[in-house]
C-alpha cells in the first residue's frame, strides 16, 4: 500500500486546519491522541463486537468502516508530528475484534507516553490489524480516506 500519498493527503489538511485555527504544527499531540482514543471508542460502539449482553447486531460496514478510517487520519497525523512513518508489513490476524481493540488502545496509551518510533509503528500497525478483524480491505480503506479527507476540508471551510 501507498502510504505515502496518504501521508501527503493528511499534510495537506494538517497545513489547512493549522492555518484556520493559528496553530503551530506539532503543536497538538496531546490532542491527537484523545482524539483517537475518542474515535477509537466510537468505532468498538459501532462494532458492537464487546456487547456480550446484546443480541443487537453491528452498524452497517459503510458505519464502521467511516469511524475506522476517522482513526486512520489522526494515525497519519501524529506521524506527521512526530517525524515518523509507516510501512507497509504483514498482518497477523488477532484472536478477536475485543482482542483488537485492546492492543490498540494499549498501544495509543504507549505511544502517549514514549512518543518514539517504535511505540508510533506498533500503534499503526495494531490499528491495522484492527481493521482486517473488521474485515476491511486496502481498497475500502483507501477510497473511505480519500471520502473523509475531501469531507473534512468541507468541514474546515464550514465552521465545523
Amino acid at each position: 500500500m501507498n502510504w505515502e500519498r496518504l501521508y501527503e493527503m493528511q499534510r495537506k489538511l494538517d497545513q489547512y486546519i493549522e492555518e484556520q485555527h493559528e496553530i503551530k504544527e506539532g503543536q497538538k499531540i496531546e490532542e491527537k491522541v484523545l482524539a483517537l482514543l475518542v474515535e477509537l471508542g466510537e468505532l468498538a460502539n459501532e462494532t458492537r463486537c464487546f456487547k456480550f449482553w446484546s443480541t443487537k447486531g453491528p452498524s452497517e460496514k459503510s458505519v464502521i468502516l467511516e469511524e475506522y478510517v476517522d482513526g486512520v487520519h489522526f494515525l497519519l497525523s501524529l506521524g506527521l508530528d512526530l517525524g515518523y512513518r509507516h510501512s507497509s508489513t504483514s498482518l497477523v490476524e488477532s484472536d478477536s475484534q475485543t482482542a483488537a481493540f485492546l492492543s490498540v488502545y494499549s498501544s495509543i496509551e504507549d505511544l502517549r507516553l514514549k512518543q518514539n518510533e517504535s511505540s508510533y509503528v506498533k500503534a499503526f500497525y495494531d490499528y491495522l490489524v484492527l481493521g482486517l478483524a473488521l474485515g476491511i480491505t486496502e481498497k475500502e480503506l483507501i477510497e473511505a480516506y480519500e471520502r473523509k479527507n475531501a469531507i473534512n476540508f468541507e468541514r474546515q471551510d464550514e465552521g465545523y
